[in-house]
């Protein structure tokens, strides 16, 4: 035997707004939520995105003829301090596989790299190694290929071998476990964190009359080793696996009403959703006018119609048609939903939305 709790207002779905100058910046819009649970899950989320999501980052260095990270390179103007800070910068991505054995075990990389006096003639007697010129691409790929690490000004051969891990957060040099440290192989600090800023906002949204329900706006920007999605649905994953551990299913178990179990009450849900006026739900001024010449006032009378219907009104046009849509299944609905089991339809839905409001207005008053 569990316990019945009420309805907690949900979303049906994310609204995902990327910024058109980076693919690694991206707000998610969802509402609407009971209120409190704004900030509740915004804040969980946000703290869990910017500590606990994992990439590949660069944990140990090795140049042929180098001892130490303090030393001085004939032939290369940067010293190691000033190369290590450059491969401090380095990302990579590659998301490990459940069904690759050893698909996060450290992986080691070699590389011979040459510099002819052809290369350096082409280049004004001082070329510059960026890092695809160090690593290729192939198990992990390289997410700033032309990252500067430093500069020769005479013709060399060097192998390099560089070892990339995975991890989480920052990482100093002397907390990396490595089996083995060679000769001349400098360990270095590893930044795993992909996620670059969090921000949200909670702000209020309406569900009918009622306008104390929360919408959260969440800001994500990461270095481009994840996408701002991966690290959200990531987050959501990890805030799941640790709520699990207070989960007794064998005691006091939770179910909560649907839709359909609320009878009366959610008949009234319903129509105070069905009752918002088209001018409330925040519409596109062209959009809000098409229907208003087309004598459309409530949402109810807009699900009334199809697509196909919507699209026949003049100056109508395909963006509004979407802007539309995706505003009513933030109510929960769909164009065309037929809603006789609520006694409407497309002939008296005018009517029955007037006299719910006018209820309404009577009852509060």
């Amino acid at each position: 035997m569990g316990t019945r709790y009420g309805k907690f207002e949900l979303p049906s779905k994310i609204k995902i707004n990327k910024k058109k100058e980076s693919e690694n910046v991206v707000y998610f819009i969802a509402e609407p939520f009971s209120k409190g649970f704004g900030h509740t899950l915004g804040n969980a989320l946000r703290r869990i995105m910017l500590s606990s999501l994992e990439a590949p980052a660069i944990i140990s260095f090795k140049m042929e003829g180098v001892s130490h990270e303090y030393m001085a390179i004939p032939g290369i103007i940067e010293d190691m301090t000033h190369i290590i800070l450059n491969l401090k910068l380095a990302l990579f991505r590659k998301l490990p596989s459940d069904q690759e054995k050893d698909s996060k075990s450290i992986k080691l990389l070699i590389k011979t790299l040459e510099i002819t006096p052809e290369m350096l003639e082409s280049s004004n007697g001082q070329y510059v190694v960026r890092l695809k010129d160090i690593i290729d691409q192939g198990y992990f790929e390289i997410v700033n290929p032309d990252l500067e690490i430093f500069s020769v000004t005479r013709p060399m051969t060097k192998r390099i071998e560089i070892k990339i891990g995975f991890g989480r957060g920052y990482v100093s040099s002397d907390q990396h476990r490595l089996d083995k440290v060679v000769d001349g192989e400098i360990v270095m600090d590893s930044a795993f964190s992909p996620v670059r800023l969090v921000n949200y906002q909670v702000g209020t949204t309406r569900i009918g009359q009622t306008t104390d329900y929360d919408r959260l706006v969440l800001k994500v920007q990461t270095d481009g080793r994840i996408t701002p999605l991966e690290a959200l649905i990531f987050a959501a994953q990890i805030a799941n696996a640790h709520f699990k551990v207070f989960e007794e299913e064998s005691f006091l178990p939770l179910t909560f009403e649907t839709e359909e179990e609320k009878g009366d009450t959610d008949k009234d849900v319903i129509l105070s959703k069905l009752a918002t006026r088209i001018d409330e739900i925040e519409l596109s001024v062209r959009s809000t006018h098409c229907l208003e010449r087309a004598n459309i006032e409530t949402v109810g009378e807009l699900i009334q119609y199809d697509e196909q219907g919507l699209l026949r009104f003049r100056n109508f046009g395909r963006k509004s048609l979407n802007e539309i849509k995706q505003k009513i299944e933030e109510f929960g609905f769909q164009l065309g939903l037929d809603l006789s089991k609520y006694g409407i339809t497309k002939e008296n839905v005018k009517q029955i939305m007037s006299e719910y409001k006018k209820n309404k207005l009577g009852k509060e008053s």
